[in-house]
């Protein structure tokens, strides 16, 4: 249910902000308010989940999405301001089939491959085709005037820097909740409630941290909530290590890479949002918030499937160092690439095309040019 709420709303919620808050230090803010209600999904969910699963049964869990589906339908319509670019956009299906094919293969090998072997026909071949579907993409996407993924983005190293942590973030984000629970109901036997209440210490910080995450880049730019977010991503993995080697840790000993966990996704979210849509045209807000989302979607899945893999070849250690190391490289590339100046740029599609003046940037980073 969390993981729903965070990414699968993420283009349109993304869209809305940059269009209703132009403005740097609003819309960072902003950004930091819709994360604290992502928390609330974090918190309410694996509680609400764990309750529902055992009084009434997991088909619950989706009955439950009907009424907030129809509360979203209503409230968009009273209040949501529409926004639209100043000229519809072609359909690029060689580009959408590339993609598909790229992450279906991708995918599918990652999952299988421990399984089927490496080096098994079906394996190689899934990765052949998903290499031959990357290098036909981006010579095809660079020769169309309306491409499913803008090239002239990646320009923008704080650009790149943030779709790249995206995955990373949210690749940590779907191994932690997948080998979590393995962990608390196959090894330590909890049930889903009380798997659900080990969370709460997460949940909470991811509730607490992303309105503090808002106002840091509202006041002092990206980089800073992204460096705590590596840092919290990263020690949460190596500490759950240490912690998981018991066979039965207290509830205070689980807390402790929880709420590390909690702290680095917290403040994740309103840096790379923000990033990802300063210094476009407002009326390509909604495409640079898609490209963002679809990095978000494709880290939850290589996350699952990679740690899964390993889970299922017997390396539960692994995981946890697996989690780790994408929180180092958020660490890494936050340092790297968020808020520092790039030539070219995002910022360059206002003079190509026929778009809107871009967003302001928020006071400390800076807008690629």
């Amino acid at each position: 249910m969390q993981a729903v709420g965070g990414s699968m709303l993420t283009p349109v919620a993304m869209a809305i902000l940059a269009n209703t808050f132009p403005q740097p230090r609003e819309r960072a803010r902003a950004i930091g308010v819709w994360g604290g209600v992502v928390g609330v999904s974090m918190a309410a969910g694996p509680v609400l989940g764990g309750v529902l699963v055992q009084s009434v049964g997991w088909r619950a869990v989706f009955w439950l999405n009907v009424p907030i589906g129809l509360a979203a339908l209503i409230l968009t319509a009273l209040v949501v301001p529409e926004s639209r670019a100043a000229r519809a956009r072609r359909a690029d299906p060689v580009g959408q089939s590339l993609v598909i094919v790229l992450l279906g293969t991708l995918t599918y090998a990652v999952i299988e491959g421990p399984g089927e072997g490496w080096t098994s026909p079906l394996i190689v071949t899934c990765l052949i085709a998903a290499a031959g579907a990357l290098s036909g993409l981006i010579p095809y996407e660079n020769r169309r005037a309306e491409p499913l993924i803008d090239p002239r983005l990646f320009r923008s190293a704080p650009f790149s820097g943030a779709t790249l942590t995206a995955v990373f973030a949210f690749a940590a984000l779907g191994g932690f909740l997948f080998s979590n629970a393995l962990y608390l109901q196959g090894e330590l036997g909890l049930s889903p409630l009380q798997a659900g209440l080990r969370l709460l210490p997460m949940a909470v910080l991811s509730l607490v941290c992303p309105p503090l995450s808002g106002r840091m880049v509202a006041g002092r730019g990206p980089r800073l909530p992204l460096l705590i977010a590596g840092a919290g991503i990263t020690a949460s993995g190596a500490l759950a290590v240490l912690v998981t080697r018991s066979a039965h840790p207290s509830y205070a000993l689980l807390a402790l890479p929880y709420t590390l966990f909690g702290l680095g996704f917290g403040f994740v979210n309103a840096p790379i949002t923000d990033t990802a849509v300063a210094g476009l045209p407002r009326d390509r807000a909604g495409v640079a918030a898609a490209m963002a989302a679809t990095s978000r979607q494709v880290g939850s899945a290589l996350g699952i499937a990679v740690i899964g893999a390993v889970v299922a070849a017997g390396s539960r250690t692994a995981a946890w160092w697996i989690i780790a190391a994408c929180g180092a490289a958020v660490l890494t590339l936050s340092a790297m690439t968020a808020g520092r100046p790039s030539p070219g740029g995002a910022a360059r599609i206002t003079a190509d095309t026929d778009s809107e003046p871009p967003l302001p940037v928020s006071r400390t980073s800076s807008a690629p040019s």
